[in-house]
Formats: structure tokens, C-alpha cells, sequence
């Protein structure tokens, strides 16, 4: 079968586009009524693009590839739901960069992928349509807010998949569902098209199974864009190409993330990870990040207070649901937001129009705003000595559906080793590390230095070599 095979040896072989489609097509009908990954199925579409590449000279650095696209993403002339309510019906009119970045280099958009609701969650259980699951055990969530890209890929039902990662929302779910996911540095990749959650915060990036399919990927949707105001206008390298192994470096752990509260099989697989790296002529030193300990609360200052601002636009005049039986423009303003959004978007929307309210914003906001300053600062320091700085990538492997619903709290501390990283506004890459004694994915995370996405490929691809993760398949998929 196909799917065994990166992306780079589908390329070199020059295989029909129409046969690469067909044979993931396959993997896709045969799991995903189990796993439903996929809010919309573009396939047939995506056929009759494959068939007319058939006929062209190849061309492109994904040429007849599949690629599944979280629904956040804007890919035009096909719905972009956020997996609301709110956007049940939204068609979208025009191609996010990242999309048209894509097809230009001859990939095929297969489908759009289940999420957390506009991205607010940590399990894919805030989907307002249906629950994805976790392809290496069903009972278990895929991780979120990117569950459906991630749980595509590690279904083997697509080679790539495109994400989103505010505070850890691609990072989280590779991990849990065993591929590889990066966040790019903030600015790396074009937002333009992106339906904005924490602006300051978002970042679009991709999940493979290969390092070098996920170099790849980084390259294609790189890039400066002026239709984005954050987007950085610095060199795209040749990720794929410039690819080697590489662990002679020196290596932090900061010792604050040491002090929370792990599971003992995941500290057991990063021990091991640590232990190839002191192998391979790694240098391991303890660093220390003081502010770190503010990076949850942080978080969940600034995130909601710019969810609260991003999403005032869905009121049910303009676009999207639009509420029934209304007495003023008031009452539509109510109930249409009231029945649009589901309760995790209503908990953060509530919260973050507290902390900007008059009196409390520069109580709340600006002050988490100053204390996201110290924690970049205090990364920027630390990575002057050291050249990444690794941890888990979550505190636990994946859990059950329902187990964290009633406990919000415990759900945002599912992200406590990645939201750092976003407010820091660095890059970091999850890779799979080992599995549970119950057969369940642990990630490891490493991070490194703004705009430097090559070192963590390199040390990635190198751990590639000692632990081929892309050889173990599920025993559901």
C-alpha cells in the first residue's frame, strides 16, 4: 500500500496522482466511519483534480499529493465551519495563502478536518457536529484543538494535514495520536485566511508521519505575505533539502517543567529520549524559565480577551447563524449568539470580555500582556546558552472521552508544556517518543530559537533514524 510511504518516495517515484488519491482513498472509506475525521469530504472533487494531474507534466514540490485541511482554514467555494453552529452553512469565497500556496505546488485538498470549536479546546470534544477519535484506541480523544488533521494522518487516511496552534493545538494532538506536528514561529506562515481565535497567539502548521514530509510541507506555506500584518518578511530556507541528522548540540530542560505533576510512563519515554540525545553526543543541561509558572494563567487572559474581541463579528447580521423569533436588533444579538456557540466558546468569549472590560483591562490584560514579555524574554536568555530546550509535550497520554468535560481546568493543564511556547512566539515540534503499556502515542517537544524551524527537523529527523515511529500502525487503523 501507498500509505506506508512518505511523501518524498511517492514524489521520486513519480506515481500517478489519480494512485496515490485511490490508495489513501481507500484507507479513508475503510476507518473513517469509526474515526470521523472529516467534517467535509472533498474526495470526489479532489478525484477529478487527481485525473487531470494524470495529464500534466509533473510539476510542484507536492504534485498529486492529498492533504487535509483544518476546518479553520479558508479553502474557497467550500464550507469553513470551525465545527460551530455558528458557521454550519458558511461557504468560504476565497483561498487562505496557505491554500493557495498549496495548489500551486500541485497538492490536492481532500477534505476539511474536525476540530474544537473555532479552536477552543484540548480534545476535539467541543466539535459541535461529532466526536473524532483517536485512531490507536477509539475510546480515547485525539487530542485538540486540531483532533481531525491529526487523527488523518495517524490514521494513514491522508500522508499531510494542515493545522492550527494557539497554545498548543497541533503539538497536543500529534502527540496523542503518534505523528509528528509544528508550530512554526510566529510570522513564519500567512494567517491571511485563517479564522482568527488569539491573534496575537495563532499559527498555522503542518502533521506527517516523516520529518521530511513535514519539511516539506513547512516550505511550501512559508513565506512572507503583506496581506497578513504579522507575517515576517525573512527567508524561507530549503527545510527538506538542508535536512540532516543532528544531536550534537547542547540541550535544556528547564527544571520548573520537571516540577509539574507527569505520568510515569511519559516521563519514562522522555528519559529514553533524553538518553539518546546524551548518546549521541548531546549536551543535557538544566535551565530555568522563573516566569514559566504564569504561562497557563497568562494564557487564558490574553487568549479569551482576544476571542472575545475576533469573534464579535458573528452576530447574525452579516454571515453565519442567524437566530429565529427576535424583538430588536438586541434580542438577535442574544439569542443568535446564545444558540451559535457552544458552552467552552461561551466560557472564553465571558471570561475575556471581563478582562477588558473598563476597570480590569489593565488589571487583567495588560498585565498578562507584561508577564508574556518576561516569559519571552526569559526563552530568548535561555536559548543564547542552550541550542533547543526540550520536554513532554503533555503532562499525560491521551484520555478517555468525558474523563476532563467537568473539569475545565484539568483540560487547559493538558497544554501546560506547550502554551509557553506560543506566548514566547517560538517555534516547537512535537515527535512521537513511545507508547503506553495500553498501547497509547507520548510525544516529546522540542523548541527552538525564532525562525531556526531546521534545528528541530534536523534533531527530529536524526531521532527518525534510532526510532522509525512511522513503521508501527494501529490496531484499529
Amino acid at each position: 500500500m501507498l500509505y506506508k510511504n512518505s511523501v518524498s518516495w511517492l514524489l521520486e517515484e513519480k506515481i500517478k496522482p489519480s494512485e496515490i488519491l485511490e490508495s489513501f482513498k481507500k484507507r479513508k472509506e475503510a476507518f473513517e466511519p469509526t474515526i470521523r475525521a472529516f467534517v467535509t469530504d472533498l474526495y470526489d472533487q479532489a478525484y477529478e483534480t487527481a485525473k487531470a494531474l494524470d495529464k500534466q507534466t509533473p510539476k510542484g514540490k507536492l504534485f498529486g499529493i492529498p492533504i487535509a485541511i483544518k476546518d479553520n482554514i479558508n479553502v474557497d467555494g467550500f464550507p469553513t465551519t470551525c465545527s460551530s453552529k455558528m458557521l454550519q452553512n458558511y461557504i468560504s469565497v476565497y483561498d487562505a495563502t496557505v491554500i493557495k500556496k498549496l495548489k500551486q505546488e500541485g497538492a490536492i485538498i481532500v477534505g476539511k478536518t474536525n476540530m474544537d470549536e473555532f479552536a477552543m479546546g484540548s480534545s476535539t470534544e467541543y466539535s459541535a457536529f461529532f466526536q473524532t477519535k483517536n485512531p490507536w484506541n477509539i475510546e480515547y480523544v485525539p487530542g485538540g484543538s486540531s483532533g481531525g488533521s491529526a487523527s488523518s494522518v495517524g490514521a494513514n487516511m491522508v500522508p499531510l494535514s494542515l493545522g492550527s496552534d494557539t497554545g498548543g493545538s497541533i503539538r497536543q494532538p500529534a502527540s496523542f495520536c503518534g505523528v509528528i506536528g509544528l508550530k512554526p514561529t510566529y510570522g513564519r506562515v500567512s494567517r491571511y485566511g485563517l479564522v482568527a481565535f488569539a491573534s496575537s497567539l495563532d499559527q498555522i502548521g503542518p502533521f506527517g508521519r516523516y520529518t521530511k514530509d513535514v519539511a516539506l510541507l513547512l516550505e511550501v506555506i512559508s513565506g512572507y505575505d503583506p496581506k497578513d500584518s504579522t507575517s515576517a518578511n525573512v527567508e524561507v530556507p530549503s527545510f527538506s533539502k538542508n535536512l540532516k541528522p543532528r544531536t550534537e548540540l547542547c540541550v535544556g530542560i528547564p527544571k520548573e517543567f520537571m516540577a509539574y505533576k507527569i505520568d510515569k510512563e511519559v516521563e519514562e519515554s522522555f528519559k529514553n529520549f533524553v538518553k539518546f540525545l546524551e548518546e549521541n553526543k548531546a549536551t543535557i543541561k538544566e535551565i530555568s524559565l522563573p516566569h514559566i509558572e504564569y504561562a497557563i494563567p497568562v494564557y487564558y487572559i490574553i487568549a479569551p480577551a482576544e476571542a472575545s474581541s475576533n469573534l464579535a463579528r458573528f452576530d447574525g447580521v452579516r454571515y453565519g447563524y442567524r437566530a429565529k423569533d427576535f424583538q430588536d436588533i438586541f434580542e438577535l444579538y442574544a439569542k443568535t449568539r446564545d444558540e451559535g456557540f457552544g458552552p467552552e466558546v461561551k466560557r472564553r468569549i465571558m471570561l475575556g470580555t471581563y478582562v477588558l472590560s473598563s476597570g480590569y483591562y489593565e488589571a487583567y490584560y495588560g498585565k498578562a500582556i507584561a508577564v508574556k514579555n518576561l516569559i519571552k524574554r526569559e526563552f530568548q536568555q535561555a536559548l543564547k546558552d542552550v541550542d533547543v530546550i526540550i520536554s513532554p509535550t503533555s503532562p499525560t497520554p491521551p484520555f478517555k472521552f468525558g474523563e476532563k468535560l467537568s473539569d475545565p481546568i484539568s483540560m487547559y493543564l493538558s497544554d501546560i508544556f506547550t502554551v509557553s511556547v506560543n506566548l514566547a512566539e517560538l517555534p516547537a515540534i512535537s515527535i512521537p517518543s513511545g507508547f503506553t503499556k495500553d498501547g497509547l502515542p507520548i510525544g516529546v517537544q522540542i523548541i527552538g530559537r525564532a525562525f531556526d524551524e531546521q534545528t528541530l527537523l534536523d534533531v527530529s529527523y536524526a531521532w527518525e533514524q534510532y526510532y522509525p515511529h512511522y513503521e508501527y500502525i494501529s490496531n484499529v487503523c
